[in-house]
């Protein structure tokens, strides 16, 4: 049986021939030289190792303590920017469904909403030079205040 990929006649050859001289450098470099030389990583950006948080860290560990500032800051601009996308995706639904835009990007509306709370409830009145321990015991008081008097919000309980 005749091979299929073989060509039959002679136009065939050379134009096998000429794609052979002028692919095959292309790919031996791709092969040889490019691929062994990418990262293996599938994303574009610098990839840090997690850190511990700033309640494993010793009071006198000042290398964790600064590694775990170092953290929250990374985390505070992703959480930033994942909120800006999310805005930005629900000013483009307003814009592109103009009319009746209010039934249609109800649920954007509310992944957006949710989100802002999310990161104004870890995030909200640290200031510009927030730190990972003023946002631990931000937390801890929410914590504590949410054991006495129920969800924020919903008022002091009377005992």
């Amino acid at each position: 049986m005749p091979d299929e990929s073989a060509p039959r006649n002679i136009v065939e050859k050379f134009f096998s021939s000429v794609n052979n001289v002028l692919e095959a450098p292309v790919i031996w470099v791709r092969e040889k030289v490019i691929e062994p030389n990418q990262k293996q990583s599938a994303w574009y950006h610098q990839k840090f190792r997690r850190v511990p948080t700033i309640d494993q860290c010793y009071t006198d560990d000042i290398v964790c303590i600064t590694e775990a500032n170092l953290q929250f800051k990374r985390d505070k601009l992703v959480d930033s920017e994942i909120l800006s996308i999310l805005r930005e995706r629900f000013e483009d639904c307003t814009l592109y469904e103009a009319p009746d835009h209010l039934e249609k990007c109800t649920p954007l509306m509310k992944q957006y909403e949710e989100a802002a709370t999310n990161w104004f409830i870890k995030y909200g009145d640290l200031g510009a030079y927030g730190a990972a321990k003023a946002a631990y015991m931000k937390q801890k008081h929410r914590m504590i205040w949410e054991r006495r008097h129920g969800p924020v919000g919903s008022g002091i309980k009377n005992n």
